[in-house]
């Protein structure tokens, strides 16, 4: 399969650098095959500016032209997101309850109370946390870095992980492979959902700080 022939759909639609993504990954199928796509996978979960709306639909449609089955593509594919997911669990893990608390306290603006809080509401809902996480852009990888540092129980991380990977996989996997040649188009969708993501954290993080300033000010007046 020619790598420059399947990319040129993508320079006419998007940039350079997607490009040369899409590139890299073709390679890296075509010369491995289906643990190919999972090696790009787990890559994607340890590096997020490898986007995973790319590498997954390009798996699904080199499955298509038969490189591998589609089956196989999406077995591969979950693996890899499982693999790059228990080494990000391990990264938090790893970084400590005590260093997480060391480092929130330099912070500005927030409180160990608010830590505090985040860690009782990721101990309500961890495993909803995990599930759903792997299926929103930017926090996909992020979610299993807190999961390790609240040592959440390996074997309910893995399974979460791995049923919300699996959900998120086929879907593009399977966009990917019933698009064809016109595989680039998924990304177009995931890129405006993951603009949405953006944008409310993005307001969260300004209603939170505006709250947090206020909050000083009035105290600092009451003295």
């Amino acid at each position: 399969m020619d790598a420059a022939r399947l990319t040129a759909p993508l320079a006419a639609s998007g940039g350079e650098e997607l490009d040369g993504i899409a590139g890299w990954a073709v390679d890296l199928m075509e010369r491995a095959g289906g643990p190919g796509a999972g090696a790009a996978v787990a890559l994607e979960n340890l590096f997020p500016p490898l986007p995973s709306e790319i590498i997954l639909p390009l798996a699904g449609f080199t499955a298509s032209r038969g490189d591998f089955t589609l089956a196989s593509a999406i077995f591969w594919t979950t693996l890899g997101s499982v693999v790059g997911a228990l080494l990000m669990y391990g990264i938090g893990a790893a970084f400590g309850r005590r260093r997480m608390y060391a480092v929130w306290e330099r912070v500005p603006l927030v409180k160990t109370e608010d830590l505090e809080r985040t860690e009782a509401w990721f101990g309500r809902h961890g495993r909803k946390a995990v599930f759903f996480g792997r299926m929103i852009p930017i926090f996909r990888s992020l979610i299993s870095v807190p999961a390790g540092i609240e040592r959440m129980p390996l074997a309910q991380f893995t399974l979460f992980t791995t049923a919300g990977s699996l959900i998120w996989n086929t879907t593009f996997v399977v966009a990917g492979y019933q698009l064809g040649e016109q595989w680039h188009k998924v990304e177009g969708y995931v890129g405006t959902f993951q603009n949405v993501v953006i944008v409310l954290v993005v307001l969260f993080v300004c209603w939170f700080v505006v709250n947090r300033v206020r909050s000083v000010m009035a105290t600092r007046r009451s003295r």
